[in-house]
């Protein structure tokens, strides 16, 4: 299978702790890591796992954090096509709590591929099975409906509202208010959208309410997990799975996130 990813990257600074610090307060980490994250990252490394031939067009900083995160990235076991521009890799910092929550605060600005730009092979979509669409601009949303399938979070809304393609799903959160799709907000209208909510479960539409998946061990940290879910939703629609199946493969491998540290997510049997 070939899925690609389109979406931003992040440098992600973990510290576990036994609860995010109140208002003026002060908490000691038990134990701190850094790795290559935010939503492009994780669901292309999702998709190496699940072991498709996964590739992920995006914008990293032209600094050497940004050569950094390139390096951690090709190392993923995943195909890369970036572009470097003049200001430094984004950054994000993440608590995770001792019940595995995780409170992330994303410092700069978000840097997304664009459509028009030369340097990303777009025409490389034109036989992926399937693209996930994380972030990015209408011009690069348009090429993203070059592949058969086509996944998109509902966090860029207006991103999609601008580039008016048909998606093939939309994914989105119940308890986000920034991810909460209403009908009519989106023409044409997504075939299949979404709704996530955690241990509870979900909506689809159509299709109706599905179980969520308990976790397979221990819980490490939430960190991923919605991306993770998207991920194996793409790769599942583009196993040409009917939408129960594929949103109970999506589950598990939400479900899986959990039990892994930070943006590694536990391994799932396709």
């Amino acid at each position: 299978m070939r899925i690609a990813v389109v979406g931003h990257v992040e440098w992600v600074e973990f510290a576990r702790v036994e609860a995010v610090p109140r208002p003026g307060g002060i908490v000691h980490a038990g134990e701190t890591w850094a790795q290559a994250g935010g939503g492009g990252a994780v669901a292309t490394i999702q998709l190496a796992r699940l072991g498709a031939d996964a590739s992920l067009f995006t914008a990293l900083g032209g600094d050497e954090l940004g050569r950094r995160v390139h390096g951690e990235l090709a190392t993923a076991g995943i195909r890369i096509h970036a572009t470097f521009g003049s200001e430094p890799q984004r950054r994000a910092f993440c608590h995770v709590d001792e019940q595995g929550e995780r409170t992330i605060t994303v410092l700069g600005e978000k840097s997304r591929p664009l459509g028009d730009d030369v340097a990303l092979p777009w025409k490389e979509l034109d036989r992926a099975d399937a693209v996930y669409f994380v972030s990015g601009d209408a011009s690069a949303l348009r090429q993203a409906r070059r592949a058969r399938i086509l996944v998109a979070t509902a966090r860029e809304l207006e991103t999609l509202r601008t580039g008016a393609v048909q998606l093939d799903a939309l994914v989105g959160s119940g308890e986000d208010e920034g991810e909460r799709y209403q009908p009519g907000n989106l023409e044409p209208s997504p075939r299949l959208v979404v709704s996530t909510a955690g241990a509870l479960g979900g909506w689809a539409q159509p299709g109706g309410p599905y179980t969520a998946t308990p976790p397979p061990g221990p819980i490490e940290d939430a960190y991923g997990c919605g991306d993770c879910f998207a991920a194996g939703l793409t790769y599942a629609l583009a196993q040409r799975l009917a939408t129960p199946e594929a949103l109970a493969f999506a589950a598990r491998c939400g479900a899986a996130a959990l039990t892994g540290r930070g943006v590694f997510a536990a391994a799932v049997a396709p």
